[in-house]
């Protein structure tokens, strides 16, 4: 993915748009190769004993507040790896572009997102969910999983909530990233 001609992942999928986006959130989605941010991160888990499975099952981390969070993004010809460290609680994840959407896995999940970009922020937006890549779950399920990315003052923001129908939230975290 070192090619200056081919366009990032992010390029890919929000097309023009990408380059209307703010600098701090522009530059962290055109790596190529790898590259390192770090920043603070706040993070809620849901108290629902099946959320708290589910939780589990994908990997993601525990609750905790202004927790040091580093990611490290590593490209490729067919997509990324972001591996995040959330004050030592890891969680991995692979993106590609494939069918106009991006496609995302984190353990046994496989998300199919459209990304929207309006007004400097990136919304990502569930359109299918598949259990080991081949097993389709509802994508109604899923409805409340999603993802902003803006700038404020200068520096990357995110938030990351998902939460399932009858289970409630299973996560919800923010924060803010820098290049390291």
């Amino acid at each position: 993915m070192n090619d200056p001609a081919r366009p990032t992942l992010f390029q890919q999928v929000l097309g023009a748009a990408f380059f209307n986006l703010p600098e701090s959130v522009r530059r962290l989605h055109a790596v190529r190769g790898t590259a390192r941010y770090a920043g603070s991160a706040t993070i809620q888990r849901g108290s629902n004993p099946l959320a708290r499975v589910c939780a589990r099952i994908a990997g993601l981390p525990k609750a905790m507040q202004d927790v040091p969070i580093t990611v490290e993004f590593a490209t490729d010809a067919m997509g990324e790896t972001w591996r995040r460290d959330f004050g030592g609680m890891r969680m991995q994840s692979r993106l590609r572009f494939k069918g106009g959407l991006l496609r995302e896995r984190i353990g046994p999940l496989q998300f199919r997102h459209a990304l929207l970009a309006n007004a400097g922020v990136i919304w990502w937006r569930v359109e299918g969910v598949r259990l080991f890549g081949v097993l389709p779950l509802p994508t109604a399920w899923f409805k409340g999983v999603r993802c902003r990315e803006s700038e404020q003052d200068g520096r990357y923001e995110f938030v990351v909530e998902a939460e399932l129908l009858l289970v409630g939230r299973i996560i919800r975290y923010e924060g803010w990233l820098a290049p390291a």
